[in-house]
């Protein structure tokens, strides 16, 4: 997920960089918006370096226009940790003075504060009617725990944890952990197959709908093993072998296969390959060249021969007569699913971030509009939720 951490000026700061830290490690998107005060006890370049993402200290001077709006529309959400009395006040009132009640004023998605302050300051009743007020507009609240604060007082008043805050914020926002503890492999991209050291049979399959599959299923909390041909930015939190060939590729696939939960066999695997490829390049001599190609494994059925508890989804991209061969496919490999799509339909083919997907299993088939290729795997993936609980 895609989060904005605001950071306001308290001594509980130091638990923020955690929060990021932690953030980040499971593999959400983090950017630091910071008052001036909160620039006093952390420099915004220690936020940079944990958060790989640019970090706003002011209105002016970021190089986006408009970047205030921009962040807000970025994100999946928007925590303040701290939340002093003094941002709380300012939100309660509709102030946009500085960098992080700019940004706040601006979201439509959840904002989500959590308060850290002296006791008497959290109990007074200017800070529990700009509470009341807030929550009455939908901000949701991470209560502060007790104990020793930093003024030497004990009370309510102390930022929770980061473990604790992370929890809450997955709580809040229904973050779908329900594949942790799966082994998922997926497969993404189209294999090569050598003519000779330079030259490869290859076909137009770029990969993004296996990356996407495996940047999700890791989001809810699976581990993920990615085997691709395919050079896309690898999702986090996602193992990636990198293979070239069909026979490379069922290697892959078969040393990771006894302790998987589920394969979703995105990649676009060659059919065949040539018999006898050239150690040296193939000098252009004369007008015509013969190439003898020879049947590929089909990995996919030869998972579906040696399948024991393991979930197995297929895709068809197909060109005709779609359904009936991706009913074909699905019955022939022993499969529990398969994602069939016409390649030839706009949105649909190969290299674009859309898909016009049917989910076909023994019992149903559903068919849906275009979607980005991250939806598709939302989809693809609700499924899969549904088959392991059945198991």
């Amino acid at each position: 997920m895609r989060f904005i951490v605001g950071v306001s000026g308290g001594i509980a700061i130091y638990k923020v960089v955690d929060l990021v830290r932690r953030f980040k490690k499971r593999g959400d998107e983090v950017r630091v918006v910071m008052t001036d005060s909160a620039t006093k006890f952390v420099t915004p370049e220690l936020f940079r370096e944990i958060s790989l993402e640019p970090v706003m200290t002011g209105v002016f001077g970021n190089e986006e226009t408009a970047a205030h709006i921009k962040w807000a529309e970025w994100c999946d959400a928007m925590i303040i940790a701290p939340a002093t009395a003094n941002v709380i006040g300012k939100l309660a009132a509709g102030i946009a003075d500085d960098a992080l009640t700019t940004v706040s004023i601006a979201m439509t998605k959840p904002l989500i504060i959590a308060p850290a302050m002296n006791k008497d300051m959290f109990n007074s009743a200017a800070v529990t009617a700009n509470l009341v007020l807030l929550k009455q507009r939908g901000v949701k609240v991470i209560d502060p725990s007790s104990g020793e604060l930093a003024c030497g007082v004990e009370g309510v008043g102390r930022l929770p944890e980061p473990s604790e805050i992370v929890e809450q914020v997955d709580k809040i926002l229904n973050v779908n952990k329900k594949l942790s503890g799966y082994k998922i492999i997926v497969t993404a991209g189209g294999t090569r197959e050598a003519i000779d050291p330079v030259r490869y049979i290859g076909n137009r399959s770029s990969g993004k709908m296996g990356y996407a599959v495996a940047k999700v299923a890791a989001e809810r909390g699976a581990e993920v093993v990615l085997v691709t041909s395919s050079d896309l930015q690898v999702p986090p939190l996602v193992k990636v072998v990198n293979v070239e060939s069909a026979e490379q590729m069922r290697q892959a696939v078969l040393s990771e296969y006894g302790t998987a939960s589920a394969v979703i066999m995105a990649a676009a695997v060659a059919d065949y390959r040539v018999a006898n490829p050239s150690e040296q390049k193939i000098k252009k001599a004369e007008d015509t060249l013969t190439l003898e190609l020879v049947k590929n494994p089909d990995i996919l059925l030869e998972l579906g021969q040696n399948k024991q508890k393991q979930i197995l989804i297929g895709f068809a991209a197909e060109t005709q007569t779609v359904e009936k061969n991706a009913v074909e496919k699905l019955k022939k490999k022993n499969l529990d699913m398969i994602v069939a799509n016409d390649v030839t339909a706009e949105g649909a083919g190969f290299g674009v971030d859309t898909n016009i997907v049917t989910l076909i299993t023994a019992n149903e088939a559903k068919s849906y509009p275009k979607m980005t290729k991250i939806e598709v795997a939302d989809i693809i993936l609700n499924e899969l939720e549904n088959m392991l609980c059945k198991d």
